[in-house]
């Protein structure tokens, strides 16, 4: 079933979409509900007990804060790499979907790395020590692959590698970046053309740019909180590289030992 206007309008008692700030479709069978990405204000949405298997529409509801999707058919977590950019989304319910899998551990620490500004996930709070875990433990999340379109570009790579990927600035929009950050300007001879001949390693070589200038530009839209998580995980991914495994999951245990106790 489509989620459609008149059954939005209807269940929020609003007059147009753009007004719905809340949203309960709680068990009415939806399997299509791309018409949410038409809603940018609502900021609690309930779609709990149906069929829903893709969450692309949600990348259009910015103001979103709380989020219930339990009892769905989400088949993998890469669906999550749809909320990233929800940055005020502090509440999730996703249990009982495909995507959770059998080792709720794992499953729990891998959403939380994908999305660290989640306060409590599946009626549970979320502690800071779980986000420092999650960010050494989790798995990474990748765009669901239904995402990705594999029409080749002209120059023999996957569109998704080039125009399509938003790391993957021109020279001038890169530079702009890097000039309203204070940082040296590339020259052109360090900015290879992605439809010329190059190296595999010329390439992740400017998506590693691309992405710490991305990553410093963001800085200047968080708030206090979410810097503080910023730090948290910046200090644990440090230490990574000069602990190992064993050391570093002692010496968060020892930590959280001190915390208890104080």
């Amino acid at each position: 079933m489509k989620l459609t206007r008149k059954l939005v309008l209807a269940k929020a008692k609003a007059s147009d979409l753009e007004s719905v700030k809340k949203l309960n479709c709680w068990g009415c069978k939806l399997t299509d509900m791309s018409i949410l990405s038409q809603m940018p204000n609502i900021k609690v949405l309930t779609l709990s007990v149906n069929s829903i298997s893709s969450l692309a529409p949600l990348a259009g509801c910015p103001s979103l804060c709380e989020l219930y999707l339990r009892r769905n058919m989400i088949p993998s977590l890469s669906e999550l790499s749809h909320l990233r950019l929800l940055t005020r989304l502090r509440v999730l319910w996703l249990a009982e979907n495909p995507c959770c899998g059998t080792e709720s551990s794992r499953y729990r620490l891998t959403v939380l790395r994908c999305l660290p500004r989640l306060q409590r996930l599946d009626n549970q709070v979320v502690t800071e020590e779980e986000i420092a875990l999650a960010m050494m433990e989790g798995d990474v999340v990748t765009t669901p692959p239904h995402s990705v379109r594999n029409q080749l570009s002209t120059n023999g790579l996957p569109e998704a590698e080039t125009e399509n990927d938003p790391l993957n600035y021109n020279m001038e929009e890169t530079n702009k970046i890097r000039e309203e950050l204070g940082m040296k300007l590339l020259s052109r001879d360090k900015f290879p053309s992605l439809s010329s001949p190059s190296s595999r390693e010329t390439k992740l070589s400017m998506r590693k740019t691309h992405t710490l200038d991305a990553v410093l530009l963001l800085l200047n839209d968080l708030d206090e909180e979410d810097l503080r998580i910023v730090h948290t995980a910046t200090q644990n991914r440090l230490q990574t590289y000069t602990l190992d495994p064993d050391t570093l999951k002692d010496s968060l245990q020892t930590q959280k030992t001190a915390d208890i106790q104080h």
